[in-house]
């Protein structure tokens, strides 16, 4: 028999009440205590506690043709605002939104090379995007960031492509803007970002390809980081064991020959170009350059592999890829579809990703919301943030 105090359960009543009216509002008290079988009066007192807390608000009435209307609540998304930031590679890019991820801005910067000039470009990017017009009544509720290699206790154990585990960014940021501050691998992030407008998948397995190639894993709704946190570094699996060497030390691991990066490179010297994006890639892979198309066909030959390994070690619900190959040509996944030789093929279904870059930055801001609210799970309003022209960059 489980038993708790009069508290604990009060918590959880309480958490339970504002899950539901972020997933199901605006709704009323009546439906609320319907929803979760609790009696009107413990609704009426944890609603009360919420809107003096100002984390609800009542909108407006229902309709109804019976009696008095009742009043709806929904979250209050202004009660305060998070700052999201991918801190690629290449790139610093820093999303503020308020709590249900609208409202948004975003800047972006190049990534400095050296650790001291990040620190110092992360806190200028912060200080420049924060919300400088008109007050909330929590302020900034958190800062989260999206790190391209291993995390483990909000610390940076292994980043192969650039050296930031020598950085304790999240004591520095937490004691420069007072706010709690979340340090994540990117994939997992990019993979509770998808979460956020796919509530119908309890398994999901994000690939996610940049400089690198890592995997999110959501396994029964929860994310899957393993031990120590390497978990989904499905990158540095080994698919060549006399293969090219990887900054991880081994040698023949996956990413060597399917990440953006590499491709991007080996078409670069294919082609004895100085200069070269995915942009002069796509187009010249859709004039039928040899070479671009065999950069195409690397790309749909390990991708295959990659995602038979993942099939048969999680079976997931859905792949999603989230890459710039997907982005262009999102029709590629069926290529990858039809390459693959499991019996188990008709049961995957593998997306290119809806949120694409941004799908980081998203999930960010959920990691961030959610410990705000001390709630699981959170639906972010999916046209507005997917739509709005402040993210074109991406």
């Amino acid at each position: 028999m489980i038993t708790g105090s009069k508290e604990l359960i009060r918590d959880i009543n309480l958490t339970l009440v504002l899950e539901t009216i972020i997933s199901k509002g605006p709704i009323s008290r009546a439906a609320i205590s319907k929803t979760l079988g609790l009696t009107k009066a413990t609704i009426s007192a944890i609603v009360t506690d919420l809107i003096q807390k100002q984390l609800i608000i009542e909108v407006g009435s229902d309709n109804t043709h019976l009696g008095r209307k009742p009043i709806l609540l929904s979250l209050n998304a202004d009660a305060g605002y998070v700052i999201s930031i991918d801190v690629g590679v290449d790139t610093l890019s820093a999303l503020r939104s308020n709590l249900t991820g609208n409202k948004c801005k975003l800047l972006q910067r190049p990534t400095p090379t050296r650790n001291k000039e990040i620190l110092i470009e992360l806190t200028k990017l912060i200080e420049e995007i924060m919300l400088k017009e008109g007050e909330t009544s929590y302020g900034l509720i958190g800062i989260s960031l999206g790190i391209h290699g291993v995390v483990k206790n909000n610390h940076i154990s292994f980043a192969p492509y650039y050296e930031l585990s020598k950085l304790d960014l999240a004591n520095y940021l937490e004691d420069s803007f007072h706010t709690k501050v979340f340090l994540e691998n990117e994939a997992n992030l990019s993979v509770l970002g998808e979460t956020a407008f796919m509530p119908e998948y309890n398994s999901i397995a994000n690939i996610s390809v940049h400089s690198g190639l890592g995997l999110g894993l959501l396994i029964d709704n929860n994310l899957y980081t393993g031990y120590s946190g390497y978990a989904g570094e499905i990158g540095h699996t080994i698919v060549d064991i006399d293969g090219k060497p990887c900054p991880c030390g081994n040698f023949g691991c996956l990413e060597q020959y399917v990440s953006e990066r590499v491709l991007l490179q080996e078409f670069k010297e294919a082609k004895k170009l100085d200069k070269v994006d995915f942009d002069l890639l796509a187009s010249m892979y859709q004039t039928g350059d040899l070479e671009a198309v065999k950069i195409f066909q690397k790309f749909i030959k390990y991708m295959t592999i990659c995602i038979n390994n993942i099939l048969n070690s999680y079976n997931p619900d859905i792949v999603i890829i989230n890459s710039a190959f997907t982005r262009f040509f999102p029709d590629i996944t069926k290529e990858i579809e039809h390459s693959l030789n499991s019996r188990l093929n008709s049961v995957l279904h593998i997306y290119p990703s809806r949120l694409q870059d941004s799908s980081i930055l998203i999930g960010g801001v959920c990691v961030a919301v959610k410990n705000f609210l001390g709630i699981h799970s959170l639906k972010l309003e999916t046209n507005n943030l997917i739509n709005n022209k402040e993210l074109a960059p991406f």
